[in-house]
């Protein structure tokens, strides 16, 4: 666990990777949106950054008029995080300090703090786990009441075509190549794929797998995410896998901001991820139903890992349980949606 931390920690001294970060501009905008618009909670508060990076959250968080900030970083990026916060005027305000979130202690004046940020999402959410930490900060500095920025995260999914897997392969410069796309699936088939997809290749509707309130979730009920569902294809197409994304929602009273790496919102450095089928299912027409059986694990070796498994089921087994109504184009399906609405109908005349 120590040596997987390490390759992490070290990992983000690649001033690629928060080249990466600082260009996405909604996921800056939405931390900026989010802390500015809260200036009255921020006031003369003390905030910890939970792996500040660069400090550009903490930067946020003393212009909104923070009484102290303490970003606490892991990695050598801390040298030039104090560099960049000294750059900006607010060596006064912001201190870094180069430690683990587990080793960190607050000042023996301070006994709590009263806002925790962090930037803590991978991609489809969990990849990294840095989540953890967030938790952890949460339990040991956090006061009663205080508040967590970001404080609520939901992670989605739907079927989706994938023509750069696919059906791009059709004609290379009039050459057949599906049986290199074949193989090629067949590569990446150990590991999801991240990539920005059309909001049109999604076959369903979002559909909410998780939903995590930070101010009390446990860090062991992120050991396990499992998803059985039935879903309604809305669009036609090929059925060729399934897209992941996630929104996370700041604590607002008026000015509600979520940062959303949805397929039609603007795209950010997290994409969506994918993870493709070996091949196409079939065509599928509207109305018709998807179900399957998703287990997002953590990794019991490697702690800031997860394995996915996705496996397909027949939507016409009785072992696959359709919702209540359901609105897909099985016979049964359209019986029993049949019945509801009948009875439906029934209780509100005799309620007449």
């Amino acid at each position: 666990m120590e040596v997987d931390n390490d390759e992490y920690f070290k990992s983000y001294e690649d001033l690629d990777i928060h080249e990466l970060m600082l260009k996405d501009k909604p996921r800056n905008e939405a931390y900026r949106n989010a802390i500015m618009s809260n200036k009255k909670v921020f006031e003369n508060s003390y905030v910890l950054d939970v792996g500040s990076g660069t400090g550009i959250l903490s930067i946020f968080a003393a212009q909104a008029g923070a009484k102290k900030v303490f970003a606490v970083e892991a990695s050598k990026l801390a040298d030039l995080s104090r560099e960049i916060v000294k750059e900006n005027n607010f060596e006064d305000v912001i201190e870094v300090v180069n430690c683990k979130i587990e080793d960190f202690k607050l000042p023996e004046t301070i006994d709590k703090v009263d806002i925790i940020i962090s930037e803590w999402m991978g991609f489809y959410l969990l990849h990294e786990s840095m989540l953890d930490s967030v938790l952890l900060a949460r339990e040991r500095f956090l006061r009663p009441g205080g508040l967590m920025f970001p404080d609520k995260a939901i992670i989605y999914i739907s079927p989706c075509k994938l023509p750069s897997l696919f059906d791009d392969w059709e004609n290379v410069s009039g050459i057949k190549m599906t049986k290199f796309a074949k193989q090629l699936r067949a590569q990446k088939s150990s590991k999801p794929e991240i990539q920005t997809i059309k909001n049109d290749d999604l076959l369903s509707e979002d559909t909410v797998m998780a939903f995590l309130d930070l101010n009390d979730v446990s860090s062991s009920e992120l050991d396990l995410f499992e998803f059985n569902e039935v879903l309604v294809a809305k669009n036609s197409g090929n059925f060729q896998g399934m897209c992941i994304w996630f929104d996370v929602l700041f604590p607002s009273n008026d000015h509600e901001v979520i940062l959303s790496t949805h397929p039609k919102d603007e795209p950010t450095h997290w994409k969506q991820t994918i993870i493709p089928l070996p091949s196409n299912i079939e065509f599928l027409e509207e109305s018709y139903p998807i179900a399957f059986k998703l287990i997002i694990q953590r990794n019991p070796e490697h702690f800031r890992r997860y394995n996915i498994l996705l496996e397909i089921l027949d939507p016409e087994s009785e072992d696959v349980q359709h919702p209540l109504p359901c609105d897909c184009n099985l016979t049964k399906c359209i019986l029993t949606k049949a019945h509801l609405a009948s009875l439906a109908n029934q209780n509100n005349f005799e309620n007449a």
